[in-house]
């Protein structure tokens, strides 16, 4: 396995990985901004991009994937509750992504995010935003989870051999690398702390939101970037009610159900994790548009589904804010439908 150094220079950190027989590489984490930056470096060293992976959806800089998977005709790869559609491989824990002669395992670590992995490459883990070098990420929102992060770093993290290299996504204090030993020992936020001093540590903490979330976050969600798309903001997406799948089940089964609006893409709905039947499908980046088709609908409970939950907390945020009173979303997606075996129709 060939190693290169981090390619942005900054506190957001992308890297490259290739095979020395092959010249097929792996990028983690690019930042939209140096794209072409990646593919100069590329071109310099005789690599192929075989594949890019987000070790999760950032909320900070917009990813380079999209626009690299397209540009490069390679493959996009990410957790299976990843909400992006744009995603052509999904992993779980314990898989591994291969690139000509390696393989690099996938160790799933939410509590940053849902969709939070770790790649695991012999000498040395790459750790996404989940373990840092003298911290660990925040878990405040998107979906994290302080006690599933704990878990994640001790129990998967903290398992591998002490002298393995730690590269995390995002450095803030001029760090490059550390081991994993020497996080076991020294980082001040989980060294030393139980589960439930390290969630209490976790609540305390007041951390400003991310520069400019607003214009990154459901972008890089939903892969609509375009100015035709008007995102709702952080305040109207967590007023959306949200829906378990077991609650879903049991309205659809009602004398009166619910209005199932499907806002995935089209090779989505007909895709791996199928639809409920009867679902209508309006897909995110037209419903703006078409919310009128749903006028009939005004008085009725319309719940929004889509892969994991997230786009459709969109979608329902908009009907909401265009006067739509009963929405709901459909809580972890079809993901969480699919894993609790409940019908589907492809």
């Amino acid at each position: 396995m060939l190693h290169f150094p981090e390619l942005n220079r900054s506190k957001c950190k992308t890297y490259l990985v290739a095979c020395e027989r092959t010249r097929k590489a792996l990028l983690i984490d690019p930042v939209k901004d140096n794209i072409s930056r990646y593919l100069a470096f590329l071109g310099y060293h005789q690599l192929k991009l075989d594949a890019i992976v987000d070790t999760h959806t950032h909320a900070d800089h917009p990813t380079g994937s999209f626009h690299l998977r397209d540009l490069a005709q390679t493959r996009l790869i990410m957790h299976r509750r990843a909400p992006v559609p744009a995603v052509d491989e999904h992993v779980e824990h314990g898989d591994c992504i291969t690139i000509g002669d390696i393989a690099l395992q996938v160790l799933y670590t939410p509590g940053h995010t849902p969709d939070s992995i770790s790649l695991y490459a012999g000498d040395r883990v790459f750790t996404g935003d989940v373990l840092l070098i003298g911290g660990t990420g925040r878990a405040d929102f998107a979906g994290g989870d302080a006690g599933q992060q704990y878990d994640s770093i001790t129990q998967k993290l903290f398992g591998l051999p002490e002298e393995t290299l730690v590269f995390p996504a995002h450095d803030y204090r001029g760090n490059t690398c550390s081991t994993i030993g020497q996080e076991k020992k020294q980082n001040p936020r989980i060294a030393g702390r139980t589960r439930e001093q390290y969630v209490a540590l976790m609540a305390s903490l007041n951390f400003p939101m991310p520069e400019k979330i607003q214009e990154v976050l459901q972008p890089n969600q939903s892969a609509i970037d375009d100015d035709k798309t008007k995102f709702p903001d952080l305040t109207e997406l967590n007023r959306v009610r949200q829906l378990t799948a077991e609650e879903v089940s049991a309205m659809t089964a009602s004398t009166n159900p619910p209005l199932l609006l499907d806002v995935r893409e089209p090779g989505e709905y007909n895709g791996e994790l199928g639809h409920i039947c009867g679902s209508l499908l309006i897909p995110l980046r037209e419903l703006a548009g078409r919310a009128a088709e749903l006028g009939a609908h005004r008085e009725r409970v319309i719940v929004a589904v889509c892969r994991s939950g997230v786009r459709s907390t969109t979608a329902a945020a908009i009907l909401s804010g265009l006067g739509f009173e009963r929405v709901y979303n459909l809580k972890d997606g079809m993901v969480d439908w699919n894993d609790r075996r409940f019908p589907v129709e492809r």
